[in-house]
């Protein structure tokens, strides 16, 4: 099966890490719009995954790690209160079996990550963590962040610890998530674990320090 011509980078990476790990999905063109119930049109998933013995209902968010003018700000996780709607509505249309899932892909632009170094994704010259969250957990504990943009977040500290990396959400076997083959990151050290940490430290040094705290609200 040939990959989808995906101009979102977040997107096309992720569809990547799925056929390198064999995990079978269907990709589904999010330029179209779908319609339901009445002609009421709704947001298209991006893929549909069967893994895990569940059929996830997938919607990738590409997010920049970190983010901002000043490149500080860690686990961003905002969403549209539309993408929240429509996934419910899928969900529905679906039935018992399949479970709305953000998959929020994070675009690794300096030396954090939110995965240890051997769990992080290189797709062309880029890399990437994945993790991933259930819409129901999700929609649990997003608040509103923008009334006129119609976006909420997750409180970090609860995203930060509510997050789960998506090869443990699809069933990856812990040798198969070994990432060192053509189109991963190699020859990087494991990053220790710091619960106080934004993040994990990626680099040469692997001393497992730590940046500022940005354990912002959303």
């Amino acid at each position: 099966m040939r990959m989808a011509d995906r101009a979102n980078h977040y997107e096309a990476a992720f569809e990547a890490f799925l056929r390198h790990f064999r995990v079978p999905y269907i990709a589904v063109d999010e330029a179209k719009r779908s319609l339901c119930e009445a002609d009421q049109s709704i947001k298209s998933l991006d893929f549909i995954v069967t893994a895990g013995g569940v059929n996830w209902l997938v919607d990738v968010k590409g997010r920049r790690f970190p983010s901002g003018p000043r490149g500080s700000d860690y686990w961003r996780n905002w969403a549209f209160e539309e993408d929240l709607v429509s996934l419910d509505r899928w969900e529905r249309l679906f039935g018992p079996g399949f479970a709305g899932l953000f998959v929020f892909a994070y675009h690794l632009v300096k030396d954090r990550s939110p995965l240890p170094a051997e769990q992080v994704f290189e797709y062309q010259r880029r890399l990437y963590a994945f993790v991933g969250i259930e819409l129901a957990v999700y929609r649990q504990k997003a608040v509103e962040i923008s009334p006129s943009w119609q976006t909420v977040a997750m409180p970090r500290s609860e995203f930060r610890r509510m997050v789960r990396p998506v090869w443990e959400l699809l069933g990856i076997a812990s040798n198969a998530r070994q990432m060192n083959a053509t189109g991963v990151l190699p020859n990087r050290p494991h990053a220790q674990e710091i619960s106080s940490s934004p993040a994990h430290k990626l680099g040469s040094e692997g001393n497992g320090n730590t940046g500022e705290s940005t354990d912002k609200d959303c």
